[in-house]
């Protein structure tokens, strides 16, 4: 076991803990400091269970929030990849895109050569 002194709310305290587990206990002691100095800047001074109690609740209940969002995001994820699924899945559309007849390719040619041979005799007279 490892000592670890953290501070909270002002107070330090020493706190055993894992070899390799230090930066974890920081980072987790950091978070209940947050609430811990949020709640003597709403209150001022508070006897230190009650400080740790109402901290850890806070913590807590941010805790429930993100575990509620958590499950939310889980369902829309699973219903997402449900979703990608059934669309790998079924069967793809085919799209035609209808053709142009050739003989009407062939009459466009002719009215075209047909409306620049008048273009040209127009150009001629005018």
């Amino acid at each position: 076991m490892h000592e670890e002194t953290i501070e909270i709310g002002g107070k330090s305290f020493e706190v055993a803990c894992q070899a390799g587990e230090e930066d974890y206990l920081r980072a987790a002691a950091a978070m209940l400091d947050t609430e811990a100095r949020t709640l003597i800047g709403q209150i001022g001074r508070l006897p230190e269970s009650r400080m740790l109690l109402m901290a850890g609740l806070m913590l807590a209940d941010k805790t429930a929030g993100a575990e509620d969002r958590v499950r939310a995001l889980e369902t829309e994820l699973a219903a997402a990849q449900g979703e990608i699924e059934r669309l790998k899945s079924s069967p793809r559309e085919r799209v035609e895109v209808p053709a142009v007849p050739k003989a009407a390719i062939e009459s466009l040619s002719e009215l075209a050569a047909r409306a620049e041979s008048l273009a040209d005799q127009l150009e001629e007279h005018g």
